[in-house]
Parts: structure tokens; sequence; C-alpha cells
């Protein structure tokens, strides 16, 4: 009995320690004064800047809550173009008083401004490494929190990150960029459908977040899930996915524990940690938060990423987020679940018990149709990375092709819109019964769901499903709030002109869903039949990541991006050479480790084996025997060991040749069509003798271990 009492107080607990180690509206309110607050909540809420005498007051209050937590140092913590988080911590100490007792000083200039130069980040050429000046902003509308380490605690202050000369180095600013701009254009429609009270729209998204888990000394005996975050090499184990029993199964005990220090830990960082269950494949696991705005949600979601990191560390397990840890099963992905609402309440995407006569719906459907229609590429591109071209258009991903589901009744309403102009009936769900009498009957959705829809419309948002587990949220959303808006603007315009609002609305519908329903399938999105329907559509196939590079430097790209302000041609410029840049270096790191692996471990332990088997043969000829049995083993293991050698030969080769190529695309292709071979090559011997040396020979942990002894 005491130890349910301990329990039940423990599960009241997760009410208190939610957010205490954020600086929350709430503290501010009780920090500041009056008219300090408000201030800085009108800043959050419309834009603006504070008074440096604000700012002050602002700082010194932020300081001393973290100080009182435990904090010695502060940093201004921002996303880089590596896709991960960067911070410098500088102390809150100042010079001594005149009595040499210390002092602990945080101003507002160094709340809003930071100067940590960060040269050596990627730049695609918008700034030289001896360049070094660069500053970080800090952004007003994601709230500063304590993280914890080895360092201590440190104040982490969200920011954004720019150039000397203005240029967005990161991925938060264009993202808030994009955000403005889908509130402005949102905002007009709203209003002309009469929400006069609205003053923002606002984009939310819920990132799901799949991983895996693996033992920390099995994963230190495998250079390559260390150095490329990937198994370069390894045959099937004997059972995978196939029994589909891991899937939502019972969690296992060790990794119980770490999900329920994970959720401690990230709602202590006011991470609605939501939803935890065991995926598809074996190891492999999901956290989900409740949606938030966006550009908290990107901000979320880094520290749901470093949490899973740091926290398997305590659990003796290293988390993998590389979106093809294992081939052979399935890789994992982050579904972007996205939508839009207004400031007083207002779901753009919900369609309501009506959504043929729910005109606004309409609009804003046939606009993102539109949108999405136009502009497929990037939405694609924006989804990129070099682990998730591993994924996509294999048979556990969206397809590489880019469409939209929307279900049989939305589908239904398209389809009497284009037809005749009008929608007079609409599907219903009706009621599911099932059979038996203690189980209730309810009335089922109109809609099913289709989880081979890389764009899905799921009730009241899109899920956008191609994201890569290990990338961030930034530039998917960025992408997507910069396609609506131009479809809003345009939608805007013509009827802020119209003579007859309604007759221009109801154009604006039909001839939207006319020209961009090709975009829509709700079809099983991994059939060959899907991939030739969508040629005959035209709908492009773009199937990696550094093909879709050049889509952001289209005219119709840039174009976009310019009328927003969110990027600049140049930045767009630097974007892609970044994208050119990380791919090559990725399939070098991955090329030298597989070479390193070859090399130095597995090629010689096979040497070694068939050196054992050569002598056996020769043992039991001088018996009197055969060996036929051993002759056998002792010729296959040789002629996969001399294909291994040569290919491992061969990809030494070509990685030399990388060296003598200056173009970054040419080398990120040759990389792509040349270096890639090379290694397919070099692991395809090599699972096969993993297959048949003997286990206690083999240099390196296997797949049924990595994934099974959790």
């Amino acid at each position: 009995m005491e130890s349910e009492e301990i329990n039940m107080s423990e599960a009241l607990n997760v009410e208190k320690i939610f957010g205490e180690k954020v600086f929350t509206v709430e503290k501010m309110k009780e920090r500041l004064t009056k008219k300090v607050f408000l201030e800085v909540k009108r800043v959050m809420d419309h834009g603006g800047e504070l008074s440096m005498t604000t700012a002050d007051v602002v700082a010194k209050a932020m300081k001393d809550w973290a100080v009182e937590n435990g904090a010695t140092h502060f940093t201004h913590w921002f996303q880089p173009l590596t896709g991960i988080t960067a911070e410098k911590h500088d102390s809150f100490v100042s010079h001594p008083d005149s009595e040499g007792r210390m002092l602990m000083e945080f101003s507002g200039k160094e709340l809003i401004k930071g100067e940590p130069d960060a040269s050596s980040f990627p730049s695609g050429g918008l700034r030289a490494t001896f360049e070094a000046r660069g500053y970080t902003a800090w952004d007003i509308t994601s709230p500063a929190f304590l993280k914890e380490s080895g360092c201590g605690v440190i104040l982490c202050i969200p920011t954004a990150f720019c150039s000397y000369t203005g240029e967005a180095l990161d991925k938060k600013t264009p993202l808030l960029r994009s955000m403005e701009a889908l509130s402005e254009q949102a905002l007009r429609i709203v209003k002309l459908f009469g929400n006069t009270g609205a003053t923002k729209v606002t984009a939310s998204v819920g990132p799901e977040q799949e991983y895996f888990l693996v033992d920390k000394d099995l994963y230190l005996q495998r250079k390559d899930l260390m150095f490329a975050g990937r198994t370069l090499f390894g045959a099937p184990a004997p059972k995978g996915q196939e029994m589909e029993d891991h899937y939502f199964g019972v969690i296992k005990e060790r990794v119980g524990a770490y999900m329920k220090d994970l959720n401690e830990e990230l709602w202590k960082l006011g991470v609605t940690a939501k939803t935890q269950h065991n995926e598809v494949a074996p190891a492999q696991h999901e956290l989900a938060p409740i949606y938030e705005t966006a550009n908290i949600a990107v901000d979320h979601n880094q520290l749901v990423m470093e949490a899973m990191k740091r926290v398997a560390y305590k659990h003796d397990l290293r988390c993998l987020l590389h979106e093809k840890p294992y081939a052979g099963v399935n890789g994992s992905g982050k579904h972007n679940n996205w939508s839009i609402t207004t400031d007083n309440g207002e779901n753009l995407l919900d369609p309501g018990d009506t959504p043929n006569k729910n005109i606004q719906f309409l609009l804003v459907l046939s606009c993102i149709l539109r949108a999405v229609d136009r502009h497929g590429d990037l939405l694609r591109q924006s989804a990129s990375d070099v682990g998730n071209d591993h994924r996509l258009g294999a048979n556990e991903a969206p397809p590489a092709i880019i469409s939209v589901f929307l279900g049989d009744q939305l589908e239904d309403v398209v389809k009497q819109l284009v037809e005749t102009g009008d929608a007079a009936k609409v599907k219903q769900g009706g009621k599911l019964e099932t059979g038996v009498s203690t189980l209730p009957d309810f009335e089922k959705d109109a809609t099913d769901r289709n989880r081979t829809s890389p764009f899905a419309f799921t009730g009241n948002k899109f899920e956008f499903r191609m994201v890569g587990s290990a990338d961030s949220i930034a530039s998917p959303n960025t992408t997507l709030n910069a396609i609506v808006a131009e479809a809003f603007c345009e939608a805007a315009d013509r009827l802020e002109k119209a003579e007859d609002f309604d007759l221009e609305v109801h154009d604006i519908i039909k001839e939207y869903l006319t020209k961009h329903q090709r975009i829509i399938f709700n079809g099983d999105g991994y059939s060959d039949e899907w991939v030739a329907e969508a040629e005959r559509r035209g709908l492009p196939n773009i199937k990696s990541m550094i093909e879709a590079a050049s889509t952001i430097t289209t005219d119709k790209a840039v174009a976009l991006f310019e009328k927003f302000g969110i990027f600049t041609k140049v930045e767009l410029e630097s974007r892609e050479e970044i994208i050119y840049e990380t791919y090559a270096k990725t399939i070098n790191i991955e090329a030298l480790t597989m070479i390193d692996m070859a090399g130095k471990d597995i090629i010689p332990a096979v040497a070694s084996y068939a050196g054992d088997l050569a002598n056996c043969v020769i043992a039991i000829k001088e018996a009197g025997a055969g060996a036929e049995a051993q002759i056998e083993m002792l010729t296959e293991v040789d002629a996969l060991l001399a294909e291994a050698k040569k290919a491992l030969n061969t990809l030494k080769s070509v990685e030399i040749g990388a060296s003598k190529i200056a173009d970054v695309k040419e080398l990120a292709f040759y990389y792509k069509d040349t270096v890639k071979a090379a290694m397919d090559a070099l692991r395809a011997p090599i699972d096969k003798l993993e297959m048949i040396v003997d286990s206690t020979i083999w240099p390196i942990p296997t797949y049924g271990e990595l994934m099974f002894e959790v």
C-alpha cells in the first residue's frame, strides 16, 4: 500500500514539474512589473522591439531565475545550417566589486544580441572563414530554458543567427519570416469572410519522432554506427519485423525506464510529450508531442532529439536518429502535422460537419492544393537529407512523388465541384457496429487514413509524412508556409477587387480544384501503378537529395521566396551549395568508414578463418578423409574474400578520384553515382560472408544482437 501511495504521488507531480526549466510567460508575469510585462507580451504577440530599459529588466529577471536554479552560464542557442543546434557558453561572472566580491550580471544588451562569430559553420559562400563576425538575435517568441549537463546548468536563449551583412545563416530566421508571410496573407482571407477580430494566423506543428535504441557496448563495437550513424555492413537477422509483433507491443523494461526518464526531462523543458510506443522495426520506437506554434515546435523538436541522446547515455544505451540504421527493416521518419489557426480560435483546416457548404474551408483547401501542385518539387526538397534517400520511395515511407490524400468525403466534394460547380451532398461516416453486445457502437469518421501518402489530410490538419527522423523540421515548415502564403495572396488579390464576392470565390475554388486535381491521390502510394500514373499526370519523381537541390534556385522558387522576404536569391544559392557539400562529406565519411572496417577488421578476420579452414582441410586429408564439406566452405569463403578485397581496392580508388573534383555539385553526383556504387559492391560479399563465417570470429556485432539485445 505504501508503494502504491508513493507511485500515485509521483504521478501527480507531472503537473508540478512541467515547464520548471522554462522561463515561461507565467514566470515573467511573476517577476516583472506590470508595465514591463505588458511591453514584453505585446512584442511577443505582435512584433516590434523592446526598449533597452525593458530589456535590462527582463535580462535581470531571467538571470535571477536561472541562478536560483543553479545556472552559472548563459548561451545564445541557435540552429545553424548543420541542421542541429549550437551554443557558446558565457558565465554571468563580471568584474569583482571594490571589496573583491564576485558579481553575477546579465544585461539587456547581452540578452538581445550575441556575437559568437561561428565562422566555421556551413554558409555556402555567404561568408569566408576569415570573416568571423556573425550575430545572434534573441527570438522573444520562444521561451528561454535551462539545460543541465556535465557543464552544469546553462541558461539557453533561443536566437536567430545571421551574417555581418544580414544574410540568414540559420534555420530559424527563414522560418520566422515564413510564419509572418503566412499570417499576413491568411488574415486577408479570414477578414474577407467576416473574421475581423483576428490579428494573427499561426502555423501549428506536431512532429512525431521515430528513433532506434541500441546497447552502448554493442554500439561501441560498430565503427559505422559511431561515425556514420547507420550500419554500413550487416546481414539480415533470422527474424526482422515480419511477424509485426514489435509494433505497439509491450515495451521492454529497459526501454520503458528510458522512456520514463525521457518524458520527465522533456516535461521539465515544457515539451508536451504525449504518446510513446514501439514502432514497426525491432528496437524502434516513437514519441509524439501535442502540436505547438511552428517556431516553438521546431525548437522543441531539437530539444527532443538532444534529450533522446542524452538520456540514452544514462541507461547505457545509444539513440539512433538516422533514417535507416539497419538495412531490411523500416527506417525512421518524422511526421509533420501542420495546421493554421487564427488567434481567436478558428482552425482554417476544420471542414466542419458540412464541408461542401463551408466556403472558406473550400477556398483554403483549394489554395493548399494549388500550392502543393505548383511547388511539389520544393516540398520534396524540404524533406531531403542524405539518410532520407534510403527511405523515400521504399515500401516503408511515402514515395518520392508528392501527392495529396483527401479521403473519400473531400474527394467526392472536389469531384462534384469540378464537374458541376456545386457540391449538393456530402458523404457521412455512418455508424460502426462491432457486433459485440458489450462493446459500444459509435460514429465513425467519414474518411479512412492513408499511410502511404506524403501529404495527407487527417481531419483538421495536413500530415507531411516525408520528413526524415534526424532532420530539422524548420525547412519543411518554412516551405509549407511560403507556398501556402503565395496561394492565399493570389486568391486574396482577386477577391479584394471582386465586384461580386460570392461569384468570384466560387470561380476561384472551381478553377483551382479543376487545374490542380492531378495532385489528389487516395490510393496506394507504394504501388508501381502509382509511379506510372504519376508520370502520366506530369508529377515530378525526384529520387535523391542532390537531384532535388536545384529546385530551390529555379526562377519560380526565387520569385516565391523573394516575394515574401523569406530568402534572397543569394541565400537560396548558398543553401543549394551546402546541400551538395553535405551530401559529398557524408558519403565520404561512410566510404572511409567502410574502408577502415573492411580493411582492418572484417577482411583480416575472414582471412584468418579461411586459414583455419585450410588447415582443417589439410588435417582431415592427412587423416585419410575427403574433407568435401570443408573444401566447399573454403572455396566459398575464398571466392567471397577475393570479391571483397577487389571491391575494397575499387572503393579506395574511387575515393582517391573524388579528391580530384573541385566543383561541389559535380563532386556530389560523383559520390552518388560512383562512390555509392562501389560501397554497395563492397557490402554485398561481406554481408554474405557474415552468414557463413564462425560467429566467434566475426569481428562486429550482428543485426540480431544490435536489434534484439536492448
